[in-house]
């Protein structure tokens, strides 16, 4: 097939990319490369099969594809809050033009959600029929209701025009090829250990998050996005159910590392959910796909990458 990536050069859209290319399909990557890299992607430019777009998906593209995968959006606080307006626009305009050319060209798209779309949740795990718990005027809110806006149209888009849809709900994922300075608690967490640095950890460190390997979801993706079942349109949690506070992230760091650490506590930033895991029954029972990379395993893999960045 002919398949579209926006987003691909970034962390997950690249690994998508790279996945899609090994099972021989010819893949057209889309990126305005605002968070997204040129080196996560250079190592397929010599494949025949792949072609490398510089475009924001806020702007029409006209492209015959057979499925399209819309990854386009930064994805960590400090990225979508340094331009909020620009974030939200990536979400609904972006949406809503590939939701327009996957209509025109009858190709089946697939929506790159997330698990902040359950907000700060009061129901634990959090399951695909929870309507969440969002604050829609905080400063996460660019982010977490423009991907609430992008299902809203992905579901009807499918229920006007028949477009052949799936939402995947992304929960904490990791691994090679993240950005150092995104913000996010894995990668802080590595740069600063390799770093000799103190671990920064928010409040008490008893909030817990739950953590999934690239490889994982991006297998659970795929496997979506070519899966027949009645009700496949709608939400689907992609995510490793296994729950771990930032304390014992920090320890696990640690290990993965080889080097001891000391911690420094910081304040709760605002509207940072206090617990984040996911259920994925429905995963398992639609696409019989649950994550099978242990924790230990991909941060070794992704301290690796990082000592390579860093120079250590």
């Amino acid at each position: 097939m002919r398949i579209l990536v926006t987003g691909g050069a970034g962390f997950i859209g690249s690994h998508l990319c790279e996945r899609l290319l090994d099972e021989g399909h010819d893949v057209v990557c889309l990126d305005n490369y605002f968070t997204g890299r040129k080196e996560n992607v250079a190592h397929l430019l010599d494949n025949y099969k792949f072609e490398m777009i510089r475009h924001d998906v806020t702007l029409p593209i006209f492209l015959e594809v057979d499925q399209i995968y819309n990854f386009a959006c930064p994805a960590s606080p400090v990225h979508y809050q340094y331009n909020p307006v620009k974030t939200v626009k990536t979400s609904v305009m972006g949406a809503i033009n590939m939701l327009g050319m996957a209509k025109r060209v009858n190709a089946r798209i697939l929506q790159a959600s997330t698990s902040e779309v359950y907000g700060d949740p009061l129901v634990h795990p959090q399951t695909e029929d929870y309507f969440g718990n969002v604050n829609p005027i905080g400063l996460r809110s660019c982010y977490d209701e423009g991907k609430r806006v992008a299902e809203t149209l992905f579901m009807d888009y499918h229920r006007q025009n028949n477009v052949d849809t799936r939402i995947v709900r992304i929960f904490n994922t990791y691994g090679p090829r993240m950005m150092q300075n995104d913000g996010r608690v894995v990668s802080n967490f590595i740069v600063q250990a390799l770093k000799g640095e103190d671990l920064t950890v928010y409040g008490t460190g008893e909030q817990t998050r739950s953590f999934c390997y690239v490889d994982d979801l991006v297998e659970g993706i795929i496997s979506l996005m070519n899966t027949e079942a009645e009700d496949i349109h709608l939400p689907v949690n992609l995510g490793n159910p296994g729950e771990f506070t930032m304390n014992e992230l920090a320890q696990e760091v640690a290990q993965a590392v080889g080097k001891n650490i000391s911690i420094a506590k910081m304040p709760l930033p605002t509207d940072d959910p206090k617990q984040r895991q996911p259920n994925i029954s429905r995963a398992k029972q639609l696409l019989d796909w649950s994550p099978t990379v242990p924790l230990k395993d991909g941060l070794k893999k992704t301290v690796d990458y990082f000592s390579q960045q860093i120079g250590n």
